[in-house]
């Protein structure tokens, strides 16, 4: 088995859930299950992140010409089915379903198309940025389905291949312990990565948040999310690992 990970990047305009995003950036989205056949999509995400900016995410699903994850730029005719599932004042979880016309298409059917059935899907959105990562066969002919993909996609999303791995299915006890960087996006190991090279965790402070935020050239607020996201992500591996250890030592 391996997986896959790739980027795309929604121009303006282009997707109402990215534009939703892009004006809040302390809001991320990532996919609870994700499903697919010939005929429709299926979907369950959840969406953190403030009140107000959950409000007009929950309206962006809603609108007319977004049909979870279709690529068709103009309205394609699809039928959408949406569901808030549950909602809280900093989450949303929202069901999507819709049944193709023939000219819909999406990432997960062109999978279906060139890479075969078994296919396990997880994203995780962020701005106008929406990660993909699936994990298949070991003889998928990736190539071919991620330049069917860049047709798919045209002008209006850019499209970036991130890594392509084995995945080991005899690692277990202390060896299965996930890998940090494997558990973080990408956009949050960039931001860890260059706090920790511009000083930012040393102590006194080599550069603030704002100087570091002007660097990357990304808001504030932004930069703020994503560390306090690896953070939380890190900590929690680190205490999984330990206890892990613990067990093997029979502790």
């Amino acid at each position: 088995m391996r997986e896959f990970v790739f980027a795309l990047e929604y121009e303006p305009g282009t997707n109402p859930v990215a534009d939703v995003l892009a004006d809040y950036p302390e809001m991320s989205v990532r996919s609870l299950s994700c499903h697919v056949s010939a005929d429709s999509l299926w979907r369950v995400d959840l969406a953190s992140g403030p009140d107000a900016a959950l409000a007009e995410l929950e309206r962006a699903y809603e609108t007319a010409d977004y049909f979870a994850d279709c690529l068709v730029k103009d309205h394609c005719g699809a039928d959408c089915e949406v569901q808030v599932l549950d909602r809280s004042s900093d989450t949303l979880v929202v069901y999507t379903y819709w049944e193709r016309t023939e000219v819909c298409t999406s990432v997960p059917h062109v999978a279906l198309e060139y890479l075969g059935e078994g296919l396990l899907f997880e994203t995780y959105r962020e701005g106008r940025r929406y990660r993909w990562r699936i994990v298949l066969g070991s003889d998928a002919p990736i190539h071919e389905f991620f330049d069917a993909l860049g047709r798919e996609v045209g002008e209006c999303t850019g499209i970036e291949m991130l890594r392509l791995t084995e995945l080991d299915p005899e690692r277990n006890g202390v060896e299965a312990a996930v890998n940090p960087d494997d558990a973080l996006p990408d956009e949050q190991q960039a931001a860890l990565q260059a706090a920790v090279e511009y000083g930012y965790y040393e102590t006194p402070r080599q550069i603030d948040l704002s100087e570091l935020a002007d660097r990357l050239d990304v808001p504030r607020s932004t930069l703020s999310y994503r560390l306090r996201r690896a953070e939380a992500t890190l900590a929690t591996t680190f205490v999984g690992e330990m206890e892990t250890i613990e067990l093997a030592a029979g502790l």
